[in-house]
């Protein structure tokens, strides 16, 4: 599965096991990010939505988001998804106005989804997808896109970019995001956007903080910590792992 998923006009399904989810929607992909010849067994494979019956894209209902009156609208999400592909957690940010129907659908979509598991060296691994959603009405049909990548340069050109994946495990020290509550006095959420350079094996080479919001409140430090012993799946363009220089916005909330 490539850098996006594109949804259309949804068809009848009986192979969804949710009630809830009343149509199946056509979705295209482009090849599946591998390294060798031996795609069942990778050195890196990124996590990614799959098409199976359980996938996210087999969930989302676009009609109904049309006849809640979802306009056009988009949002950015990070999954963390373990090694059987399950969906541990979900965080959502950065929606448009107006996306509450596009922000509930997908909620509700990655609550029971299972997605394609990273691995790196050979190994599943647990990983945090860094995603974007895109929904418009054309024509007056429903368009919806899930990419895989959160850089605004690669979303204008729709690249097949597949963004970089941080990892938990023996091989990587990330233990996930921690909320700096021993700096805030009271709870909000925040985001820091981390400039990043990581190598085509996952390497982190270069890290800093390019924002954060609001300011001084801790999160850039927070997002430093978190991130400066984290290995990463590498990115992945035309299916092939690349290095990659990215700004990835690490959301925070109490």
């Amino acid at each position: 599965m490539a850098a996006e998923v594109e949804l259309g006009s949804p068809k009848p399904s009986r192979s969804t096991p949710a009630p809830s989810a009343t149509s199946l929607p056509a979705a295209t992909s482009a090849q599946t990010p591998s390294e060798g010849p031996n795609a069942a067994n990778p050195r890196y494979r990124p996590a990614m939505l799959g098409t199976s019956p359980l996938s996210v894209i087999n969930r989302i209902n676009t009609k109904e988001l049309m006849q809640k009156g979802q306009k056009d609208a988009s949002l950015m999400f990070c999954a963390s998804v373990k090694k059987n592909g399950e969906v541990s957690s979900l965080w959502i940010y950065r929606q448009t106005p107006d996306s509450t129907a596009l922000v509930d659908e997908l909620d509700r979509c990655f609550g029971n989804a299972i997605l394609i598991p990273g691995v790196y060296n050979h190994e599943p691994v647990h990983v945090l997808f860094f995603g974007t959603v895109t929904f418009k009405v054309v024509n007056d049909k429903p368009r919806l896109r899930i990419f895989a990548n959160q850089e605004a340069t690669e979303l204008e050109k729709e690249s097949d970019f597949v963004g970089p994946q941080p990892f938990l495990g023996r091989e990587s020290k990330f233990e996930g995001i921690h909320y700096p509550n021993d700096v805030l006095s009271e709870w909000l959420s925040g985001i820091a956007e981390m400039a990043m350079k990581i190598d085509a094996d996952g390497n982190l080479k270069e890290l800093r903080v390019a924002a954060e919001h609001p300011p001084l409140a801790g999160f850039g430090r927070a997002a430093s910590e978190d991130f400066r012993v984290a290995r990463f799946i590498p990115a992945f363009r035309d299916g092939k792992p690349v290095e990659c220089n990215i700004t990835l916005p690490v959301y925070y909330e109490p």
